[in-house]
């Protein structure tokens, strides 16, 4: 198990390969980024643990780098260790003012600086800022980012929650239940980062149970992406007969049941809301996410039979009659059929939806048509009957 994802702000590139073989022997998750550009976007897609920040980079300056992640709701909690060349007491200041958590000059003891970022990580995690399975901010974090949000004029609150996460730990164990919160929380970062914006809130508030507090306008975009993505990718974490059987088949008191798959339920409060205080915002996004666990249906289901209304509505739509099909030739010689001009008939007769009755053995070019249910409904029984009709010379279409 990993110890936490660190990512290595350096633009020599000897120290960067050293640091990066270094801590990846010791257990931890290593990116490098060789420009502050660079190291901004890596943040914004899966947020580290500990950043290791040299001062001298080719674009931006490391103060500036530092300021950016402290002013950041989503960044701020992110511990930073200087490691640079500038050794002058002013440096030393001037990056701990900006919110440093240490600062190390070059050149350095690898052992010290392994000992700084360790005591680093445990630090926040002992004070509840990030939680240690994801990554991400946890408990007094996630208070205070609502605590500003709500001070906003629009925004949108998302409560997401692991249904039948604990059967799935129970039989697999707690390190694929892990596992399985690492993908979640790099899921939803990754829905954010192409959807959201910058300042967009990801917060994983406990065990199954993850945050998001966003400012994008894409509110219903971003929740049916995480709920699609997280309900498919998270097949992969089962075995090929859990998968194929569609659950775990678990025994209680002698009892065999099945638990489904694991999926995600997302609800969502947004600021058209009034709130007094953050335990409203919470309450009511959890009273939405239990709405669509009650259900029995994750918002999918209503996004499909939405999908199906639309679809039903354009096949309503008057269209123009198709042409008669070609005649079907007949296996044995036969005079070529001769077609009447349409003449009235007797009700049902003529009825567009049976396609013209074109037995699906035959060679003939198969016409479609987009035909409304109810007239299929009435239609079927006098297709399947000359549907079946036996092979032979084809009926002369001239009156009597």
């Amino acid at each position: 198990m990993s110890k936490g994802r660190i990512l290595v702000v350096e633009d020599e590139p000897d120290i960067a390969n050293m640091l990066k073989i270094y801590f990846t022997g010791q257990g931890y998750d290593i990116e490098v980024a060789s420009r502050g550009g660079d190291a901004t976007r890596m943040v914004q897609q899966q947020l580290p643990q500990l950043m290791v920040l040299d001062i001298n980079l080719p674009d931006i300056d490391g103060y500036t780098l530092c300021k950016q992640m402290r002013t950041n709701t989503r960044t701020k909690h992110i511990p930073i260790i200087f490691l640079t060349e500038k050794d002058e007491r002013g440096d030393r200041i001037a990056g701990l003012e900006l919110g440093a958590d240490d600062y190390i000059t070059k050149p350095f003891d690898i052992e010290e600086l392994r000992l700084r970022i360790a005591n680093a990580i445990r630090a926040a995690e002992r004070m509840g800022l990030t939680d240690p399975r994801s990554g991400l901010p946890s408990g007094r974090l996630i208070e205070d980012a609502l605590r500003e949000v709500i001070r906003k004029p629009t925004w949108a609150y998302f409560d997401m929650r692991i249904g039948e996460f604990e059967p799935f730990r129970d039989k697999y164990g707690f390190v694929a239940g892990d596992e399985v919160l690492r993908f979640t929380a790099m899921l939803i970062s990754e829905v954010v980062d192409a959807k959201g914006t910058p300042d967009d809130f990801i917060g994983h508030a406990g065990n199954d149970n993850f945050i998001l507090i966003s400012f994008s306008n894409s509110v219903f975009d971003i929740q049916r992406e995480i709920e699609n993505k997280f309900n498919e990718g998270v097949k992969a974490h089962y075995s090929f007969i859990d998968r194929e059987q569609g659950g775990i088949k678990m025994e209680e008191n002698g009892v065999e049941r099945k638990v489904p798959l694991m999926t995600i339920a997302v609800g969502v409060v947004t600021s058209e809301r009034e709130f007094s205080d953050i335990r409203e915002i919470t309450e009511a996004a959890a009273e939405e996410r239990r709405k669509i666990f009650s259900s029995g249906m994750i918002n999918r289901g209503a996004v499909e039979a939405a999908l199906k209304a639309a679809q039903a509505s354009q096949a309503t739509t008057p269209q123009q009659p198709p042409a008669p099909a070609p005649a079907t030739p007949s296996p044995a010689p036969t005079p070529t059929p001769q077609v009447q001009p349409a003449t009235p008939a007797a009700p049902g007769s003529n009825d567009p939806s049976r396609d013209n009755a074109i037995d699906p053995s035959h060679s003939a070019p198969t016409i479609k048509m987009t035909v409304p249910k109810d007239l299929l409904k009435g239609g079927g029984e006098q297709n399947k009957t000359e549907g079946e009709k036996p092979n032979g010379p084809a009926p002369s279409t001239s009156s009597s």
